[in-house]
């Protein structure tokens, strides 16, 4: 595996390749991020990987200088694993020359909703360093994984809306035996809040049965749930049923017809911020 730090060395190294797969991180790889090279790899070759910390999208409250940074490992990880020709793991100066940069705004229907409202700009952040790394490894596909499900949604928006050639391949989410979803902010858990972390998928996939069985009162159903995770001890930014195919709320009549949904979930559990979704 090569790993390059400039935009140039990386265009040098895959000058001429029209089938490349990427798989865009923050680093701190664990077994969600090594499926989603995986998965890449039956999509395209070369399969190419960054890992980018992008200040960006932290807000000026949120961890960006508490996030893990683990790059040697990552790369022992890629190696070992031998799917990866090259990792991206460039700078700020790199990605960032200019002291005002140009940024990429998603519609506000869908960037100023659920993780927006509750993170202005994140989304900004995300839609802006994924543009740039796109034209830097200029891929045909590219994979992100459906526990950020709205980020997945808005990458895939971005690519239709300037016309991009890369398809964006959803990858399910990958969880630990107890359903908790993988995420590098996992390890921030103490160890009775990593007993208590899988909490919130339970209630999601109860949230879930009770729609399955009939129930149609979609208020009532989140109240219930934010009521749950509040008595364990959570504090919950929100949950959320909308439709999967633009997060917009159902209206009875397309819940009764059976509209695809989607359930979503950002909560803190101690200090830690953790989300999750599940589809319906």
């Amino acid at each position: 595996m090569k790993v390059v730090r400039t935009i140039q060395e990386l265009r040098d190294q895959l000058h001429g390749q029209n089938r490349i797969a990427f798989v865009p991180t923050m680093g701190n790889l664990h077994a969600a991020h090594l499926s989603l090279m995986a998965l890449a790899g039956r999509h395209g070759d070369p399969v190419v990987a960054s890992i980018f910390v992008n200040r960006l999208q932290f807000g000026p409250n949120e961890d960006f200088d508490r996030y893990p940074r683990t790059l040697q490992e990552d790369i022992d990880k890629l190696q070992r694993q031998n799917r990866v020709y090259a990792l991206f793991a460039p700078d700020e100066r790199e990605m960032y020359p200019e002291p005002q940069s140009y940024r990429v705004s998603p519609p506000t229907d869908l960037g100023d909703i659920l993780e927006g409202e509750f993170r202005p700009g994140f989304f900004i952040g995300v839609t802006t360093v994924v543009l740039k790394l796109f034209a830097c490894v200029q891929p045909r596909v590219a994979v992100f994984g459906k526990k950020d499900y709205q980020q997945w949604m808005i990458v895939r928006a971005m690519c239709r809306q300037f016309q991009l050639p890369t398809e964006i391949v959803p990858h399910e989410t990958v969880r630990d035996p107890d359903g908790l979803a993988l995420s590098s902010r996992n390890r921030f858990l103490s160890d009775k809040e990593r007993r208590e972390a899988p909490h919130l998928y339970r209630v999601l996939v109860g949230l879930r049965q009770r729609l399955l069985e009939g129930e149609r009162d979609l208020a009532r159903v989140q109240d219930a749930c934010t009521a749950e995770l509040v008595g364990s001890g959570w504090q919950p930014d929100y949950i959320a049923i909308r439709r999967q195919s633009d997060l917009k709320t159902p209206t009875p009549q397309q819940v009764e017809q059976g509209e695809p949904l989607v359930a979503l979930a950002a909560a803190k559990l101690g200090a830690t911020r953790l989300i999750d979704n599940v589809e319906i």
